[in-house]
């Protein structure tokens, strides 16, 4: 009898211990094919531009959360023409416009910026600006093209003019405000090319007789890498202006070879605007290529992460 007991509570043990193994196998299987299923939907977005800014204009990229950025942009004077040659250092002796900014992604998808230039006199000078730049869709392998969108404000401090036929005079405080509203649809080809289209919406609170206040244009705007750290840029804006007004203003247009480095960015790039932010470049370009009016520039980025 007890020899039986013992070959019934053994018989029980293995039982057990033969469906434990057969449920710990389905368990593992289970797992394994869930993570390969998970593998096989996830996909890494696509980083379509390598910088916030393309030339003069934003591209669809932003800065990661908790990302702050230091921007120095320098802009000098014309290469050729009357106001270039040996004479001025081909540009070198004058700087038409200089930006200082920060930064900072607020989320993955949003970002603010605040910065200050000098202006490039046509017509603004001593100019705040300030922008925020969200993100709503990013490449991937489901999804065709990035889309973000962006809204700038700039604002002049300069002193008033005394002459009432100036666009300086500034009768009110309001006049001193101009604004820009922008969307960018990107996309990545391959490894090694990007595109961009821009239509943008510039509009100024106080212009000259012969401007207009409000002014759409419709930017574009490649890149092509060389290598992962290298890659060259063109970008354009093409200004659709009313009959018989904005008859001397230009469309910008530029060049650009970019580096990328561990925290930093650097451009150096040729282009016919003389100023920054979408309120002076857009709408107050009148430098002509054809006659050398464009200009040898450089920004510089700098990241700060936390840890």
């Amino acid at each position: 009898m007890k020899n039986n007991k013992l070959l019934f509570i053994g018989s029980c043990l293995l039982s057990i211990l033969s469906i434990s193994t057969a449920s710990a196998q389905d368990s593992t299987q289970v797992i394994t094919e869930s993570t390969e299923i998970a593998e096989e939907t996830y996909s890494e977005p696509i980083r379509t531009f390598e910088s916030t800014r393309i030339i003069n204009g934003h591209s669809v990229e932003n800065l990661r959360k908790g990302v702050l950025e230091f921007r120095i942009e320098h802009r000098f004077g014309d290469l050729a023409g009357s106001n270039g040659g040996a004479q001025n250092w081909f540009g070198f002796d004058n700087a038409s416009d200089i930006r200082m900014a920060f930064e900072y992604g607020v989320t993955d998808k949003f970002m603010v910026g605040l910065g200050r230039s000098k202006g490039n006199g046509n017509p603004y000078r001593s100019l705040l600006d300030a922008f925020g730049k969200y993100r709503i869709l990013h490449q991937s392998a489901t999804i065709p093209f990035s889309l973000s969108a962006n809204g700038t404000v700039t604002y002049t401090y300069q002193k008033a003019s005394d002459d009432i036929s100036s666009v300086n005079y500034y009768p009110k405080q309001v006049h001193r405000l101009a604004y820009a509203a922008q969307l960018n649809v990107a996309r990545k080809f391959g490894e090694s090319f990007s595109i961009a289209v821009m239509p943008t919406v510039v509009h100024r609170n106080y212009v000259a007789s012969d401007d207009q206040n409000t002014v759409f244009s419709l930017g574009g705007a490649m890149r092509w890498s060389i290598t992962s750290k290298v890659g060259l840029l063109a970008e354009y804006y093409h200004c659709f202006n009313q009959t018989n007004l904005r008859t001397n203003y230009q469309n910008s247009l530029g060049f650009a070879i970019e580096w990328i480095t561990f925290g930093h960015n650097f451009t150096v790039y040729l282009t016919n605007s003389s100023g920054f932010t979408e309120t002076q470049f857009i709408t107050n370009t009148q430098e002509k290529w054809s006659k050398g009016q464009f200009r040898l520039g450089f920004c510089i980025g700098r990241k700060f992460e936390k840890g």
